[in-house]
């Protein structure tokens, strides 16, 4: 099996096996695009246009020590695959050049020099209301689209699922998970302890887990939250839905609405961001607020740690309403 690597030799020579470089086109620079965790993932650069390509390996980039499903770039080419007949999805996804199945490579559209929206857990800034309509739309736009009863080959993922399974709903409930969270922030670790002696708490989350594993009716981006969300000239773009599966729209509304939360954005904001998805699709808000607190506590006391602003105070907020919103008994 091929291994990328940052050379240009070794990039030359697979990108001409694949013909993913056209005769007589040369790279002339390449670099890595943005700060994405998960995959191997270079922009390409030639004298007549730039171009993504991205390798999954056994392990998640950024963090070597764990492990994850080897094709998970498949997966993204499926879900591309999966909206190709719809002009307004494919107009906000970049476009698939190729696919190497045997060496889990994909190469696709550059989207340009945009900038995911992981900043706005710095910046303090309130995400803009066009945008957010755009990243709304997209989102009930893909729910409404893509039922699996018209799915022609369903994809089920259950190798990621289980991935961010363990993460989100039994990782950071372990006693001694090997995460020392006073690393992150001084005073995290007592403030993790109080949730991880919660019984209640742990079994409304296994339940909600229980249910994340089960199978759909809604072809779901998987990891809707400002690293897929791309700000670019042309507007608000998607990327890396490696983690898409078919399962409920409250799951994915969930998640968006807890990074909200961890960006800081106002109540209005939320609000809206609730209210343009309901423009377009049906929505049960008690499980949205459900899902989006197991996100919220899997955030700040998981080891898939974000480049949060909020102090120690703040946290400790938001760990109390994301444990409310779990405990919501009327689901």
């Amino acid at each position: 099996m091929i291994k990328l690597e940052k050379d240009l030799q070794v990039l030359t020579t697979y990108l001409q096996a694949q013909k993913w470089l056209l005769a007589g086109e040369h790279i002339t620079h390449f670099h890595v695009p943005g700060d994405g965790n998960m995959n191997f993932t270079l922009r390409i650069c030639t004298p007549r246009r730039s171009f993504i390509i991205k390798q999954s390996r056994g392990y998640v980039e950024k963090y070597p020590q764990v492990a994850a499903p080897t094709d998970r770039v498949q997966r993204e080419a499926d879900f591309y695959k999966e909206i190709s007949d719809h002009p307004y999805l494919t107009k906000m996804t970049p476009k698939i050049m190729g696919v190497d199945g045997i060496n889990n490579i994909i190469a696709m559209e550059d989207l340009g020099a945009g900038k995911d929206y992981t900043f706005f857990y710095k910046n303090k800034a309130v995400i803009p209301d066009t945008e957010l309509q755009q990243i709304m739309k997209f989102a009930a736009v893909l729910h409404n689209e893509n039922k699996i009863q018209n799915a022609t080959s369903p994809i089920s993922n259950r190798a990621m699922r289980k991935l961010n399974h363990e993460h989100m709903f039994l990782y950071p409930y372990l006693e001694d998970n090997g995460l020392n969270l006073d690393t992150v922030l001084p005073g995290l670790a007592d403030l993790a302890k109080k949730y991880k002696d919660d019984t209640a708490l742990k079994a409304k989350i296994e339940s909600l887990g229980n249910r994340y594993l089960e199978d759909g009716d809604t072809l779901l981006h998987g990891d809707y939250f400002p690293g897929s969300w791309l700000k670019t000239e042309e507007g608000v773009r998607i990327i890396d839905p490696e983690f898409c599966f078919y399962g409920y729209p409250e799951f994915e509304i969930g998640v968006t609405t807890a990074h909200l939360m961890l960006c800081d954005q106002p109540v209005q904001t939320i609000l809206n961001a609730h209210k343009y998805y309901k423009e377009e699709a049906d929505l049960d808000l008690e499980l949205v607020k459900q899902c989006a607190g197991a996100e919220v506590l899997r955030r700040i006391l998981g080891l898939a740690q974000l480049p949060l602003s909020i102090d120690l105070e703040k946290r400790a907020q938001l760990l109390e309403t994301a444990r409310e919103y779990v405990m919501n008994n009327n689901n």
